[in-house]
């Protein structure tokens, strides 16, 4: 349902979507751009509190990373699910139920003290999370309409989700000084308003007239992705071990079962002649690089600073916090720059921003780089290239996608991301973890570790790059001909 005034007989398109948006309209993206801010909140909080947590706790290295990795894993293993049933069961109803488990679970997760009991509110706050994020995002492309006001909307989102990201740096830095309790607490409050407000300004819709009769297909699409996700953070742990192989191959098992299971079904729960559509595919293919190689290079920077330099949490933070800076003022201007120069060359812009950031970083890193010269242009390159991507990508994965499958259409994106950043860094997480001796993380300052890291994330920001720059060059090259 959308909720814009409605136009005169005589009003363009263009004229229309440039009306002015009710109070009600922007108090509806006020609600959606709270929850993810929440999502970037928490995931920046929680990454500043992993050492004191695992002080009080007693937890070990390997338990400590299953505070992160429960919550990647609930959350890439059923976001594509949660998407979708957004579009079959309403996204109303979808959204308001997952916001209140996110909102309990957090409660909960302050209050534990158990590392297990901890690491299952994780993987819940995850599993709730894979429902409002792609849900969040269907209910503003089906809100607002494509073209201006969509993409003005996207960019007020995205800002939204990199202020929570880098406010988390910060309130992180600043709560686990006084218990790290208060990361899981403090976003329960903002959780609960949004929740109110989403009942009060969220319109009713209905469910979809047909489809979701595939339990076959929910069951292999969500084994399969739960395994996928699973393998690809335990590997780096596990090494290739037989166990590891053969969840792979059983992930793979399942979700070609699930390919063939919707290619003869009636009501498919995953149209899947939608991955024929080129501008989807890329779409996707450059959000698993930008997420991919961004936040793999965040870890590596905050492992770097902290354990290796032995900076605090809140100097930590204040250090990555430009590249935040960046996308925040940035992205409300993404949308006149879609509406001007659509979306492929600012893709191709990003991936550019994004390469030069991580080449920049390897040619003057050395074995101690220094901050003024090497980390802080590399991170004002990178927020250059999120800025310039993230909105744009999520325009170029949902346009011309008909109202009933916006859920899909952004659960999958959004996918992508997650289990693109899953997978790279857990690679990136091997490399370190290979090339580590106990002269590197002896408060040398030496990088040496990490560069194997870096090396991979600039390789995965080139493919992207030359992805989007040869489907630029083509689809000009066509036109021309035509």
């Amino acid at each position: 349902m959308t909720i814009t005034e409605t136009p005169a007989p005589s009003a363009s398109p263009a004229q229309a979507a440039e009306q002015r948006w009710t109070p009600r309209l922007w108090g509806v993206l006020a609600v959606l751009c709270a929850v993810l801010f929440l999502d970037g909140l928490d995931v920046s909080m929680v990454g500043v509190a992993l050492p004191s947590i695992g002080s009080e706790l007693g937890l070990s290295t390997t338990s400590l990373q299953w505070i992160v990795n429960g919550y990647v894993l609930g959350y890439g293993g059923l976001l594509l699910l949660g998407g979708r049933t957004a579009d079959l069961l309403g996204r109303r109803k979808v959204f308001l139920i997952a916001l209140g488990v996110f909102t309990v679970a957090s409660l909960i997760g302050g209050l534990v003290d158990d590392g297990g009991l901890l690491i299952a509110t994780r993987f819940i706050k995850g599993l709730a999370a894979a429902f409002t994020a792609p849900t969040a995002m269907s209910i503003l492309t089906t809100t607002f309409p494509e073209g201006s006001a969509r993409n003005r909307a996207l960019s007020i989102f995205t800002v939204f989700g990199a202020s929570g990201y880098s406010s988390g740096l910060i309130l992180g830095g600043v709560l686990t000084s006084l218990g790290w309790r208060w990361t899981f607490l403090v976003p329960v409050p903002l959780a609960l308003a949004a929740l109110i407000a989403g009942i009060v300004l969220i319109p009713r819709d209905k469910p979809a007239a047909g489809g979701g009769h595939d339990p076959i297909g929910a069951v292999t699409l969500v084994g399969g992705m739960l395994l996928a996700v699973y393998t690809v953070v335990t590997a780096p742990q596990r090494g290739f071990e037989p166990l590891t192989v053969g969840l792979a191959v059983l992930a793979v098992a399942l979700l070609a079962g699930f390919v063939i299971a919707e290619s003869r079904v009636r009501h498919p729960l995953v149209r899947l002649s939608i991955f024929r559509i080129g501008t989807i595919v890329r779409a996707n293919a450059s959000m698993v690089a930008l997420m991919g190689s961004y936040v793999s290079f965040q870890f590596m920077m905050t492992l770097y600073l902290q354990d290796v330099l032995h900076w605090t949490p809140l100097r930590m933070a204040l250090a990555l916090l430009p590249a935040g800076l960046i996308v925040a003022f940035g992205s409300p201007f993404m949308g006149r720059l879609i509406d001007r120069y659509g979306t492929a060359p600012l893709i191709v812009a990003a991936m550019i921003s994004l390469s030069s950031g991580y080449v920049w970083f390897l040619v003057t890193a050395g074995s101690r780089p220094g901050y003024l010269v090497t980390v802080l242009p590399a991170m004002l390159l990178l927020g250059g290239g999120f800025a310039f991507g993230f909105s744009s990508i999520m325009a170029q994965a949902t346009d011309g996608i008909d109202d009933s499958e916006q859920g899909l259409a952004s659960g999958l994106v959004q996918s992508s991301g997650q289990v693109g950043t899953a997978l790279v860094l857990a690679v990136v997480t091997g490399l370190i973890a290979s090339a580590t001796t106990a002269a590197s993380v002896s408060g040398s300052g030496d990088f040496t570790a990490f560069r194997p890291g870096v090396n991979l994330v600039t390789g995965v920001a080139v493919a992207g790059l030359l992805l989007n720059a040869i489907a630029m060059i083509a689809a000009r090259s066509r036109r021309i001909s035509a």
